[in-house]
Order: C-alpha cells, then sequence, then structure tokens
C-alpha cells in the first residue's frame, strides 16, 4: 500500500492553513463525483478500475497470449499519454536487463510513434529486420503525425517480413469505437481492436486497454494492478474524511505551497525503475494544469543519479521548488556489500550491509539537507514495486491531479496549448487546407 507523509512541508507551510483547502477539496471531489466541474466529459477514469469486468480483462489477456505466441518483439506506436502509463508500469516491474539476454520468457516491448526522430526510427526498423514483431497502434483519430509516420512504417515493414495474414494476426488497434482513420484501417485490414473511451483522455488512459494491453504483453498480471487502483478509488471516494484521503491532502498540500512561491515541483525517486512513472506524472499533471498562464511546473529528478548534476540547483539555488518523493520501502532483491582487504575505496565501513540500506540513509540524508537548505518535502511510501501497489499509485496521482486542478480553477480535463505547435508545423509543411497560414508563417520567416 501507499503512505503520504506532509511532515516536511511544515515549518514553511501549516498544517492548519493545508486544511483550510478541506471545503475546496470536498467541493472539488464533489463536482468530479456529480459531472459538475469543468472537463465534465472527460471523466471516464473516474470509476475506471471498479468498472473493468472480468470478461473485459480476459480478452486482454486472450489477445496479449496470441501476441506473446507469435512476436519476439512488440512496439507501442503511440505518444503522451498512448504510451507513457504502459512504459510507466512495465519499466517499474521488468528486469532491467532482461531484454539483453538471449532467450526471454516475454516479448521485448518497444516503443515508437513518440518522437518524429529519423535516426530513431531508421535504428528501430533495422533492429526490427530478423525479428517476428508485432505492433499496437494506440491512436484515437489515427492522424496525429508522429505515430501515425511509425505506423506507416512499422505496418509496411511487418507485411513485407511476416505476410499479410500474420500481420493482421499481430497488429493490434486501440482506437476510437467508430470513426478516424485508425478504426477505418483496423476495420478494413481486419485487426483485432480495443476501444479507447470516448470520456478518457490519453493522460488517464493506462488503465483501459492503452496501457493495459502492453503490461499483459510484457508479462505482467493487470487483474492485481486493476485490484490496486480499486483500492485506491475506495480510499480517495467522495464520502472519505479530508483528513483520511490522502489525494486530497496532497492536492491541498501542492496548492498551498504554490500559493507561499513554490512554483515548481520536483517529483523525486531513489529506484531508477520508477523513472518512466515520473516522465508519466510530469504529462498528467503539466498538461491538466498548465493553463490560463497558472499552474505548478512538474520536474523529476532520479537519485543519487542526478544528486551528481540537478543537486547542486536543489540544494542552493532559487527557493521557488518543492520535492515530492516516492520512497519504495522494500525492494525485490537481496545484494550486500562486500569487505575489501585492501579498502583502496575506504567502504569497508559498508561491508555487510545492504545496498538498499546505503540508498535509504542517502534518501534520508538528502531529504534532511534539502529541507535544511529552503525545499519543502512530500513523501509518498510505496510499500514495494509491484503491479498492485503500482495501480494504487496511478490512481492517487489521477485523483489528485483532479482535485488539484479544480483547486487551481483551471480544466484539468483540456489541453488546447498542444495544437499551437502542430499548426505550424503543419503549414511548414504545406500541409493541403493550410494555405493561408503557409504563406502567413513563411512570411515571418
Amino acid at each position: 500500500m501507499i503512505t503520504l507523509d506532509i511532515q516536511k512541508t511544515l515549518g514553511f507551510i501549516s498544517k492548519e492553513a493545508v486544511y483550510d483547502y478541506e471545503s475546496q477539496a470536498k467541493a472539488a471531489r464533489a463536482a468530479l463525483e456529480n459531472g459538475t466541474g469543468k472537463g465534465n466529459d472527460f471523466l471516464g477514469w473516474l470509476h475506471l478500475p471498479s468498472s473493468i469486468t472480468a470478461e473485459q480483462l480476459a480478452d486482454l489477456k486472450a489477445t496479449a497470449q496470441v501476441m506473446r505466441e507469435n512476436c519476439e518483439v512488440v512496439v507501442v506506436a503511440g505518444i503522451g499519454g498512448s504510451y507513457l502509463g504502459a512504459r510507466a508500469v512495465i519499466e517499474a516491474l521488468s528486469n532491467s536487463f532482461t531484454w539483453l539476454q538471449e532467450k526471454k520468457e516475454n516479448p521485448v516491448i518497444l516503443y515508437a510513434g513518440h518522437n518524429i526522430g529519423e535516426d530513431y526510427l531508421y535504428e528501430l526498423t533495422g533492429y526490427l529486420k530478423d525479428k517476428k514483431f508485432g505492433v499496437i497502434n494506440i491512436s484515437k483519430s489515427g492522424t496525429t503525425t508522429e505515430t501515425a509516420l511509425a505506423f506507416r512504417l512499422l505496418k509496411k515493414q511487418c507485411e513485407d517480413q511476416r505476410g499479410k495474414e500474420m500481420a493482421k494476426k499481430v497488429i493490434v488497434a486501440i482506437t476510437d469505437a467508430h470513426k478516424g482513420a485508425a478504426r477505418v484501417t483496423a476495420d478494413n485490414e481486419g485487426y483485432k481492436s480495443f476501444i479507447i473511451p470516448d470520456n478518457v483522455g490519453g493522460r488517464f488512459s493506462v488503465l483501459t486497454p492503452v496501457g493495459l494491453l502492453p503490461i499483459a504483453i510484457a508479462g505482467f498480471d493487470i487483474e492485481r494492478l486493476v485490484a490496486g487502483a480499486v483500492d485506491m478509488e475506495k480510499t480517495c471516494g467522495v464520502d472519505t474524511p479530508f483528513a483520511e484521503n490522502p489525494a486530497a491532502i496532497y492536492a491541498a498540500t501542492r496548492n498551498e505551497l504554490y500559493k507561499n512561491g513554490k512554483k515548481i515541483e520536483i517529483l523525486v525517486n531513489y529506484n531508477p525503475k520508477l523513472h518512466y512513472v515520473s516522465e508519466w506524472w510530469k504529462q498528467l499533471y503539466g498538461e491538466s494544469e498548465g493553463k490560463e498562464h497558472k499552474g505548478i511546473f512538474p520536474a523529476a529528478v532520479d537519485f543519487s543519479t542526478d544528486l551528481h548534476s540537478m543537486g547542486q540547483w536543489i540544494q542552493e539555488g532559487e527557493r521557488t521548488i518543492f520535492e515530492t518523493v516516492i520512497s519504495v520501502e522494500k525492494v525485490n532483491h537481496t545484494l550486500t556489500v562486500p569487505s575489501d582487504e585492501a579498502n583502496l575505496d575506504g567502504l569497508n565501513f559498508l561491508a555487510g550491509k545492504r545496498v538498499d540500506e546505503v540508498n535509504k540513509m542517502a534518501e534520508l540524508g538528502t531529504q534532511l539537507a534539502h529541507v535544511d537548505g529552503g525545499v519543502p518535502n512530500i513523501r509518498i511510501v510505496v510499500s514495494d514495486l509491484s503491479e498492485y501497489t503500482i495501480g494504487e499509485l496511478l490512481y492517487f496521482f489521477e485523483i489528485a491531479c483532479g482535485i488539484s486542478g479544480y483547486i487551481l480553477g483551471v480544466n484539468p480535463f483540456d489541453q488546447p496549448g498542444v495544437e499551437a505547435y502542430k499548426k505550424n508545423m503543419f503549414a511548414l509543411l504545406d500541409k493541403p487546407g493550410y494555405e493561408e497560414e503557409s504563406k502567413a508563417i513563411r512570411a515571418r520567416l
């Protein structure tokens, strides 16, 4: 399970000030529940965990098994919320080096459609040349440039290498129920498909087939993942008192810190497996709250690695930051520090200690130093890294984001600013229909 500790923010802000948000947090949670707030047509994620049926999970697992039996590699084609959730869970639960081993129990999961890097795509397609690979194409519209471009390349390569009939078996579409280019392609080609619900935005979609199918293909227990999210859904329910609702307290604490000039939130982990949880979190909060010239800037660091790069700035830079630390209580493996007769590195004082004990003391020492240096610390304690606890953590951040966005006074469920770069890009590429924009932008240049 996960717990929230805000003790190391007190002194910068008061507990009374945090608890003064009770009525706002309660109103925000009620607005989510009743669908009366901004963006209420995108609240399908709110009770998603408890509404997932055994039949839906069985269908996902059956499709995953087909992919597992027929693929050495599966490429997830998607961008933003269409891949970050799946990658966050898979990387958090995977052996860091299994994909380098010759004999693999599960398919290697790779990612495309999240950039327009020609070298990246060339190298990916080169790696796949002698591989039995499949593709999951994740796009509501099927026209998102990054994903559509990658899928066009991968579809052709899969058909060329594996034949049209096998390609139909190992290409899966996760898309809109009725409309869009990806839906038309899936229907025309006869691909197995799953639906992205209309009322679930991409950054809240990890517990839809968008996340669950790749996670199942990677060999992880999606039932336990969902079970963790279901329990957190109950914990953060509309009738839960403020003092017992970790999501409400987290939302209130970060808003009070923001009001007191802490404009940047740095998500910290001390376990490298959580790197992509941070990437997922950055999109969730950045895209949800960064509107109307408001919102905390979400940043992330991997400690202790980044203590040797960003540590100086965090310790002594501008005091506009606070940290939210994800602390993993129990790691999955045991490794002790050996003794060395020469002791040239001076580390014999650690001999016999577990590596995780050293890491935990680095975490505690850093927290104390940063608080002393003027950086408030929120701590989220995760009992272990498992499907269940990751499911809890994902839902915790989602519900807290909804509450926090409403307290801030923005619509947490739209992203109008994302379209600005696309209009310019299409104009510069002379996309049909953008002739006037092309003239205007070239005049500026």
